[in-house]
C-alpha cells in the first residue's frame, strides 16, 4: 500500500527525547541528512520534557571521575564497565558545555560559577527542538513508527502513521537510530504515556537482541495523589504507618523493599522532615513541579504526613534495553543503532540506576555516538540506499497492524491484563520462579490472543501496537528474570536471595514468537567489542 507521505533521507531517528535530538544533531554535524519522527511533539513529550533532571556531569579530573564511577558500582551488582563510564563522563562534560553555547540558562552560584549538574526539562527540550530546526532536521510530530523497513542488507527506514491526521508515512533511510525510550506500561508516571516499549518491538522484529531485561522492575516513590516520581527527595523523608508510628528501616535508598512489603497490606505515609530550610529552598528551585500537587491540596510536605506509593517505571528507570555491540551503539543488525533508554544502560549502570543523572548522561552520549556512526554508515552507502525496495518487518511478530471487529479482545482489557502481571510488588519487585512462570503463562496467552487481532473502539492502530510492545516487553523481562537465578542490582529473587559470583555476566534476550534468554558470550556473535 502506498504511503500518504513518502521521502528519503540518510539517517532516520525514531524518538524525539534527548537521545534522539542529540543523535539527529550529530548526524547532521557529520554531513548527513536527518529526519526525526516522534510519537508525541518533539520537545514536550517523554520523561525528560516535563520535569527537572540531574546530569552525571563531572569535571574531567582523574580523582573526580574515579569517585563518580565508584559511586554506584555496588548498587549495580558490579556489572558496569569503567571504560564505558569514562567515555560517558567525557562526552557528557563536553556536550553539556555545548548546551551552554546553545544558550541553555544554567544557574550560577554566589561566586558566579555556572552550575551544570541539573537541567529543567521544559527549557532543555525546547532548546533542543530549536537546534534541530536550525540544523534543518525534518521533524514529523505525532508520528509513531509502526514497523522498520529492511532488506538483505539490513535496516532501511520505517513506516508509521500520523496520530492526528491518520495519514501514513514511509521514510527510507540508509541508517536508523531507535531512541524511543523505555517501557513504563502506562503506569501514569509523569511523561511516560508515550513510553510503551515500542523500540524494543521494532528492533526485535528486525532480528536484534535485548540485554539486561531482568533489570526492569524499577519502582519510584511518589505521592499517592501525584504522577511525579522524584525518589531522590525522599532521602530527607521519614516513613510512617497511618497512626504516625515510624516504619523502622524504611527509606528511599536501601529501605525501599520495606516500603513495598508494607504497602502490600496497609498505607504508607512520608514527611520530608529531615530537610532543613536551605534544603527546602533548594528543592523548590530544582524541582518546582514536585510541589504543584502539594500546593494545590494545601499540604506542606515538610511538616505534614502524606500518603505515598511506589509507582512502576519499568525500564524507564531500569537498565535493560536493546543490545549494542560496540562503542558506536550499533545493534547486530546492519544500519540499526540504539540510544538513550531504548538501549541497555548496563554498560555504565550495571543492574541499577535511578532517575536522571546516569540516564541523562547516557541519553546525551549514546545519542551523539549513534548519530555519528549512523551518519558514517549512511554516507558510505551513498545513492544505493534510495533504491533498495525494502519491506516492512512487523510480520515477524505475527501481530496485525489493523483493528479487528468488535467481537475480538478489547485493547483496554488486554492492557489491564498485562499490567496485572507487572505492577504488583509480589509479582515483580519480589520475584520467584513460581510467580514468574505463572505470569509468563498469562502473558503468553495474551500474546497468542493478540495474534488473532484486537478491537479498539477508537480504531487506534497505535494503541494496538503499544499493547503488543508492552506484552512482548513483559515476556522478555520475565524470561530474563528466570534465567538470572540470583539477586543482583534491582533484580530480586526470593528463592535466590544472594548474589552469585558465578553469574557475573549479562543476559541477552529476544525473539517475538518464541522468547529466549541466555548469558552474553555463550555464542561468539554475542560479544560486545571492547566490553567483555
Amino acid at each position: 500500500m502506498t504511503a500518504d507521505f513518502h521521502f528519503h533521507t540518510d539517517v532516520l531517528i525514531i524518538g524525539g527525547g534527548p537521545a534522539g535530538a542529540w543523535a539527529a544533531l550529530q548526524a547532521v554535524k557529520e554531513g548527513a541528512k536527518a529526519a526525526l519522527v516522534d510519537k508525541g511533539y518533539c520537545g514536550t513529550s517523554g520523561a525528560t520534557a516535563p520535569s527537572g533532571t540531574g546530569v552525571w556531569y563531572v569535571k574531567p579530573t582523574s580523582d573526580e571521575q574515579m569517585t563518580a564511577m565508584k559511586s554506584r558500582e555496588e548498587l549495580g551488582g558490579y556489572l558496569a564497565e569503567r571504560s564505558w563510564m569514562k567515555r560517558v563522563l567525557d562526552c557528557t562534560f563536553e556536550q553539556v558545555n555545548e548546551l551552554a553555547h546553545f544558550g541553555y540558562p544554567f544557574p550560577v552560584d554566589e561566586k558566579g560559577i555556572s552550575q551544570r549538574t541539573t537541567l529543567q526539562g521544559p527549557e532543555y527540550m525546547r532548546l533542543m527542538r530549536r537546534q534541530l530546526q536550525k540544523a534543518d532536521v525534518q521533524i514529523l510530530d505525532h508520528s509513531p513508527a509502526l514497523e522498520l523497513l529492511a532488506d538483505e542488507h539490513g535496516v532501511a527506514g520505517a513506516c508509521g502513521i500520523n496520530n492526528q491526521t491518520q495519514e501514513t508515512w514511509r521514510v527510507e533511510a540508509a541508517a536508523v537510530v531507535i531512541a524511543t525510550g523505555g517501557c513504563a506500561f502506562l503506569s501514569g508516571a509523569l511523561g511516560t504515556n508515550v513510553l510503551t516499549g515500542d523500540g524494543y518491538l521494532l528492533a526485535t522484529e528486525a532480528g536484534a537482541a535485548l540485554s539486561g531485561m531482568e533489570f526492569s522492575n524499577a519502582y519510584s516513590i511518589s505521592p499517592a495523589f501525584s504522577p511525579i516520581t522524584k525518589s531522590a527527595f525522599y532521602k530527607w523523608a521519614t516513613f510512617y504507618y497511618e497512626d504516625g508510628t515510624v516504619i523502622e528501616g524504611a527509606g528511599s535508598h536501601k529501605g525501599r523493599s520495606i516500603i513495598a512489603r508494607t504497602l502490600m497490606t496497609q498505607p504508607v505515609y512520608a514527611r520530608l522532615d529531615k530537610a532543613d530550610e536551605s534544603i527546602q529552598k533548594a528543592m523548590r528551585l530544582s524541582q518546582p513541579n514536585f510541589f504543584l500537587s502539594f500546593d494545590r491540596l494545601h499540604i506542606n510536605p515538610f511538616t505534614q504526613m502524606f500518603p505515598i506509593t511506589l509507582r512502576f517505571e519499568g525500564t524507564v528507570r531500569g537498565t535493560g534495553g536493546i543490545h549494542i555491540t560496540d562503542e558506536t551503539c550499533r545493534t547486530d543488525i546492519p544500519g540499526l543503532y540504539a540510544a538513550g533508554d531504548a538501549a541497555t544502560r548496563e554498560l555504565i549502570c550495571g543492574g541499577f540506576t535511578g532517575g536522571g543523572s546516569h540516564n541523562a548522561a547516557w541519553a546525551i552520549s549514546s545519542g551523539c555516538w549513534s548519530g555519528k556512526a549512523a551518519a558514517a554508515f549512511a554516507v558510505k552507502q551513498g545513492k544505493n540506499a534510495a533504491s533498495r525496495h525494502a519491506k516492512g518487518v512487523s510480520e515477524a511478530s505475527g501481530i496485525t497492524k489493523s483493528v479487528a471487529s468488535s467481537d475480538a479482545a478489547d485493547t483496554k482489557e488486554m492492557i489491564a491484563s498485562v499490567q496485572r502481571e507487572v505492577f504488583p510488588y509480589d509479582r515483580n519487585w519480589f520475584r520467584s520462579e513460581v510467580r514468574l512462570q505463572d505470569s509468563l503463562m498469562k502473558l503468553n496467552a495474551v500474546w497468542d490472543e493478540l495474534k488473532n487481532g484486537v478491537y479498539d473502539k477508537e480504531r487506534n492502530i497505535v494503541r494496538s501496537r503499544e499493547l503488543a510492545a508492552m506484552t512482548a516487553t513483559a515476556r522478555w523481562m520475565y524470561t530474563s528474570a528466570l534465567e538470572r537465578k540470583e539477586t543482583r542490582g534491582m533484580h530480586r529473587r526470593d528463592d535466590f536471595p544472594f548474589m552469585d559470583s558465578k553469574q557475573h555476566y549479562r543476559i541477552l534476550s529476544g525473539g517475538v514468537q518464541e522468547v529466549w534468554a541466555r548469558p552474553l558470550g555463550t555464542k561468539s556473535s554475542d560479544r560486545v567489542k571492547g566490553v567483555i
